[in-house]
């Protein structure tokens, strides 16, 4: 695209390239836009023009991004993003009348435990605001924040740049969950108990150990995985049918352990730091007043 032709750019292309980028597919993106399929075609068709690009092309029933595409989608929602907080930038948000839709990042563990007291919260004071919760490979939180597909993200403490910022809103300790049938529930409780069992391990990565492995490794031990899966709430299910151990945070095992009397609670029997929890957005959100009215919630709520 050439400078000289800049001031003939409908900004709102570049609004629809974000849409159908998100969705996939131009009907989806027509819906989320309030816009008719033709109208898409042709908004995208001018972009397709300005950068001598098709941008999206045919998969399956929707369109996959060419490699220009995904080179600029960052900057294009880092701009739309800092259009969006000039606009707010120095506004009132008043929560009573305001529609906005957040997104934040977030573990099933926090869903689980935060999003009914949040959601509670947001009912009585901001009845039209969506809050979507959604995951995002830790590598990837980061650019998610910076392009605006992230407003927050909760999670333990993660290598970022200047421009994200976090604080501490609380912290995990990790207990083992058993069925109450377990061999083990009724004999002494400790490491060489823990370790005589098999266990489930949750995690979202293919492979690799958890903390409380590299805990295990360095005392020379480690414990015997026969099943890794991908979130709690299979985990558990698994362990009310199997003698399998769970390692999972506390407050969620608490929550499970009240509902369920055939689940048990012990300590992990071994020295574990607790993980704590940061809250991260990126400074630029600083200047929205509805991005930092959530940021008090969450606060709050922790």
């Amino acid at each position: 695209m050439y400078q000289k032709n800049f001031a003939r750019i409908d900004l709102n292309l570049f609004v629809v390239f974000d849409v159908i980028y998100r969705e996939g597919s131009l009907t989806r993106a027509a819906e989320q836009l309030n816009l008719s399929q033709p109208a898409v075609s042709h908004a995208l068709s001018r972009l397709r023009e300005c950068f001598n690009d098709p941008l999206f092309e045919r998969s399956g029933r929707g369109v996959a991004p060419t490699p220009l595409a995904k080179a600029i989608i960052g900057r294009v929602r880092t701009a739309l993003q800092g259009l969006e907080t000039t606009l707010t930038d120095g506004l009132a948000f008043d929560p009573a009348s305001a529609s906005r839709v957040f997104t934040l990042a977030a573990r099933d563990v926090m869903e689980a435990t935060a999003l009914p007291v949040l959601m509670q919260q947001l009912q009585q004071q901001a009845p039209a605001v969506q809050l979507h919760s959604i995951r995002v490979p830790r590598r990837d939180i980061a650019a998610a924040l910076t392009s605006g597909q992230l407003d927050f993200a909760v999670d333990v403490l993660l290598p970022v740049g200047e421009d994200i910022e976090h604080c501490v809103i609380g912290e995990q300790r990790l207990v083992v969950m058993l069925r109450a049938q377990h061999p083990l529930a009724g004999q002494h409780w400790d490491l060489e108990a823990y370790l005589s069992a098999r266990h489930v391990q949750v995690s979202s990565r293919p492979e690799g150990p958890g903390v409380e492995d590299f805990a295990l490794t360095r005392q020379g031990k480690a414990r015997r995985i026969a099943l890794r899966c991908q979130n709690y709430h299979a985990a558990v299910q698994v362990v009310q049918q199997t003698d399998l151990l769970l390692t999972m945070p506390q407050e969620f095992a608490a929550r499970l352990v009240q509902q369920t009397p055939d689940l048990l609670v012990r300590e992990l029997p071994m020295p574990l730091p607790a993980l704590e929890l940061h809250l991260y957005w990126h400074r630029k959100a600083n200047g929205d007043p509805a991005v930092m009215w959530l940021k008090e919630q969450l606060l709050n709520l922790f």
